[in-house]
């Protein structure tokens, strides 16, 4: 096996088995789900990071393409315990330099304490601590990419037609680094979804007269996705607004509000849920490392059990539906589906013509 080493930017160098040679740097952050790592490896909102499961054993089940969330594995690197040969195979295939047997108790715990933070990796026959640090000291911040969304977004309108389930609703999707299930809810709910790219302008919208402007997840600085927080500035009181994720955090942005960046995130499958309103909790999946720091005109309708960070946020009077967690990846409950029909309850009802 080629050795590999993970140098870290509070000071430590850690050995471990190499799988798959190459060299990256990125973000170091954790996930603690025991399962989906097809998911979370095809996570377009993993751009520029590098991967580090908790849970000691990735790959047991396997690697299905009908699991992916996208067309490509977007961490910069992987880290776990023991990766399987099934997914070995697959990053290698992507390219993607990934190590294993290391302590990622040891690793996660850092994390913990003292936040995420950059890593420079180098696996190889002849890699050395040096290569690694030398990765290191190139890494950028996950602020300095300034335009990440044009690595994770389409460049041209996709469209997806809805299923013949009744009423049909046209959503504009402003993709900054949209997962696939999250346009298969819409679709499945009888919505045409025309996908646009992330620094999408008012003609594109205007092009497909959507019944709703929907804002995707996606990686890194909501501060760096200004061409999407324009259309929400344009088009907020005038079209009803949705977001997930990084969705949500630019809509917040856009209506007054501010975000800053969390210690480590929240990534996973048990983050718990509370809305305020039927002060009822739900466990839900996460992956962001920026959350909403002041709402603006937006009202917080569900927090997080662990931190009270805002987890929804809504106004009736603007027609504006947001929410931190994906509800379309359910950890297992599904019981956070409903936020798609709730986002096409928005639209007005469109009229049936009949033909004489």
């Amino acid at each position: 096996m080629p050795g590999a080493y993970v140098a870290l930017e509070n000071g430590h160098v850690v050995e471990a088995r190499g799988r798959v040679p190459g060299t990256a740097c990125g973000e170091l952050v954790f996930t603690t789900a025991y399962t989906g790592y097809e998911e979370s490896l095809t996570d377009p909102s993993y751009e520029e990071q590098v991967l580090t499961f908790s849970y000691p054993l990735i790959g047991n089940y396997g690697v299905r393409e009908e699991r992916f969330e996208s067309d490509r594995v977007h961490p910069r690197a992987v880290v776990a315990r023991e990766l399987t040969e099934d997914v070995v195979e697959w990053l290698e295939a992507e390219g993607v330099p990934a190590v294993d047997h290391l302590d990622t108790r040891d690793l996660v715990g850092g994390i913990r304490e003292e936040g995420a933070m950059k890593c420079g990796i180098a696996v190889g026959e002849n890699a050395t601590p040096e290569d690694a640090l030398a990765e290191l000291e190139r890494c950028p911040g996950m602020s300095d990419h300034e335009n990440i969304g044009a690595q994770v977004s389409v460049h041209e309108r996709e469209t997806y037609l809805g299923e013949d389930v009744g009423d049909d609703k046209t959503v504009a999707l402003v993709d900054c680094g949209a997962k696939g299930s999250i346009i298969d809810a819409l679709v499945e709910r009888g919505a045409d979804v025309h996908v646009l790219p992330h620094d999408a302008t008012e003609d594109d919208v205007e092009a497909v007269d959507p019944d709703v402007l929907f804002v995707s997840n996606g990686p890194g600085d909501p501060a760096n996705f200004e061409a999407a927080q324009e259309l929400v500035e344009t088009y907020v009181g005038e079209l009803p607004l949705a977001g997930i994720c990084l969705g949500q955090q630019i809509i917040a942005r856009a209506l007054g509000g501010t975000t800053e960046k969390m210690d480590f995130g929240h990534r996973g499958v048990n983050q718990p849920v509370l809305d305020l309103e039927s002060n009822q909790v739900v466990m839900t999946t996460q992956n962001h490392g920026y959350t909403v720091a002041d709402p603006g005109e937006l009202d917080v309708t569900q927090i997080n059990v662990n931190d009270d960070t805002p987890e929804g946020l809504e106004s009736d009077d603007l027609s504006v539906i947001t929410r931190q967690y994906h509800p379309e990846a359910n950890p297992g409950p599904n019981d956070t589906l409903g936020f798609f029909d709730d986002v096409l309850s928005m639209a007005p009802r469109k009229r049936l013509v009949l033909a004489d």
